[in-house]
This record gives structure tokens, C-alpha cells and sequence, in this order.
């Protein structure tokens, strides 16, 4: 049983029995049984602390631009790194800044500081803190490429810093994706840079993004991951399955490679067209797709 009138002393921002799809782009997920709008790193390890001295399990999210959550919703705490932790800091060429900026806010920063390097991250619909946990990447750019150090909450509770060496950064994956890893900030180095030479970069990208991807609908992103030698959408497109629809879940009529909620879809209508395109394209290509969202919650 939760104890929120303890969570409620540690943690100032705490919701009970929160709608998870109000905290995702997908527009999906049950409830949890308590979401936690972090304000600083010390409340996170306060709340960590609770957690484990309760054997009470937590998770930690972003934006929730790569979530797909279950219908039962999220036994536990949710630890939500947003708005309240979101400083940039930038010093020559060098940024830092916390978990909780969004992507898009970060761009236009650095833009105004008149660096290079961070273009292709300007349109992914999340937090930095999410893109350093799947080293998020676009148009041949990822964010080990520019990433420095890292400083996060590691398991044994103290925070630590790490160079991008050491965090087993590879294509949509790091150290943080083992779990137990709560993301703080990071330092990038970019390069000086023309503004309006970066200005058109960045709406160049945003432009091809918009022109391909059904940005208008909700979704997670792209559902798989990149097979070796092939792209996924095509595949899911040469297998007949655009626009498939199981319930409110259907495979983008637009893009291939994305699935997205029509209106009214459940994780459960995700997760069986996912399997579907999985089995279909499989038997037809023998290439076994990889989900790229990540599924959370109670089974």
C-alpha cells in the first residue's frame, strides 16, 4: 500500500492516480498510482529513497515521446523530469543542460548562441533526458556525437558524472537503458556556426519531418527500430500494411513506419498490431522487427 501522506511530505508536486495518457504522446496508458513532478535532484533521491525503503517500484519519464503504457496503467511512483528541470547554461561552445528540456527548446537556444552541430535533434518531440536514455538520432546526427559528460543518479544512490565513453551509447540505446539510472544533465560541445546558416538547417529538417511523418496524429515516434539493411518502413509498406488497423491503432497511412492513434486506442490495440506487422513481415522478408517504443506498465 502506498504511503502518500510520506510521499506528499518529500515530494512538493505529487498526483494520485494520474491518467498516464495525459503524460504521453501516444495519448495512451491507465493510471499511476502516483505521479511526481520533480523540481530538483534532491527531491529525486528523496523520493528514490522513499521508494526503495517501501519496496515501492518507480520509473522515471520525460516527455513520454517513446512510451507506449499499458491499459492497467503504472503500479508505483512515476518520477516525472520536466518543466521544473530545464536550465541551459552555454559557455563558448559548450551547453549544458538539464534532463528536463525539451529538445525543440534546446535547438532554439543553441541557435540563438549561433552553434552548429545540434540541428538534427530540433524536432524530436522530447526531453533530453530521453534522448540521452535511447541516444536519440535524425538525419545521420545522434547525441553521443556531441555529448561530452553526463551526471545522473546512478543505482547505489550517488550522483555521478561520466564521459560519453562510458555510457555504452550505440544505435537507440545506453548504459541508462540497463535501468536503475535517473538522467540530471549533460554537457555537449557544438561548434560556432552561421546563424541563418543553422536557422535553414533546422527547417530544412523540420520541413522534411512534417512533409513525412503523421505529425498530426498521436503517436510514439518511430515504432521500430532500423534493421540491418533495411528500413522498417518500407518493409511494413512492401508488406501491404499501410493504413492497418487493429481498434483505434493503425499503421500511418503517411509513414509506414509509425503507428498512431486514429482516436480512442487502447495499449492493448497497439500492442496486437505490433505483433501483426512483426509476424507479417517476418513471414514475408524473414526480418524480425524490433519495437523501438518501449512498453511500460502492469501486464
Amino acid at each position: 500500500m502506498l504511503d502518500k501522506e510520506r510521499l506528499s511530505s518529500i515530494a512538493e508536486d505529487v498526483l494520485y492516480d494520474e491518467p498516464m495518457s495525459a503524460h504521453t504522446t501516444f495519448r495512451i496508458g491507465g493510471n499511476a498510482d502516483a505521479f511526481v513532478n520533480a523540481s530538483s535532484a534532491l527531491e529525486i533521491g528523496k523520493v528514490i529513497h522513499f521508494c526503495e525503503d517501501t519496496n515501492t517500484p518507480y520509473m522515471i519519464v520525460g516527455n513520454g515521446s517513446n512510451l507506449l503504457v499499458s491499459d492497467k496503467g503504472i503500479r508505483g511512483v512515476v518520477i516525472h523530469i520536466g518543466k521544473a528541470m530545464s536550465k541551459c547554461r552555454i559557455d563558448g561552445d559548450e551547453v549544458t543542460a538539464d534532463a528536463g528540456i525539451l529538445m525543440s527548446q534546446l535547438a532554439h537556444k543553441i541557435l540563438e548562441a549561433n552553434l552548429t552541430g545540434f540541428e538534427f535533434a530540433a524536432g524530436i518531440p522530447g526531453t533530453l533526458g530521453g534522448g540521452l536514455f535511447m541516444n536519440a538520432g535524425a538525419y545521420g546526427g545522434e547525441l553521443k556525437d556531441i555529448v561530452e559528460t553526463v551526471t545522473f543518479i546512478a543505482p547505489d544512490g550517488l550522483i555521478k558524472t561520466e564521459t560519453a565513453d562510458n555510457l555504452k551509447f550505440g544505435y537507440r540505446t545506453s548504459i541508462f537503458a540497463e535501468g536503475g539510472y535517473t538522467i540530471l544533465s549533460a554537457k555537449m560541445l557544438l561548434k560556432e556556426g552561421v546563424y541563418d546558416e543553422i536557422k535553414a538547417t533546422m527547417a530544412d529538417f523540420n520541413s522534411r519531418r512534417s512533409e513525412k511523418q503523421p505529425l498530426s496524429q498521436p503517436s510514439a515516434g518511430s515504432t521500430f527500430k532500423r534493421p540491418d539493411g533495411y528500413f522498417a518502413g518500407k518493409l511494413i509498406q512492401d508488406a501491404g500494411l499501410m493504413g492497418y488497423k487493429i481498434g483505434g491503432a493503425m499503421v500511418s497511412d503517411k509513414h509506414a513506419g509509425f503507428v498512431v492513434n486514429t482516436g480512442g486506442a487502447t495499449a492493448k490495440d497497439v500492442m496486437d498490431l505490433i505483433r501483426y506487422v512483426q509476424k507479417t513481415v517476418n513471414e514475408k522478408f524473414g526480418v524480425m522487427l524490433e519495437p523501438e517504443v518501449r512498453m511500460v506498465g502492469e501486464a
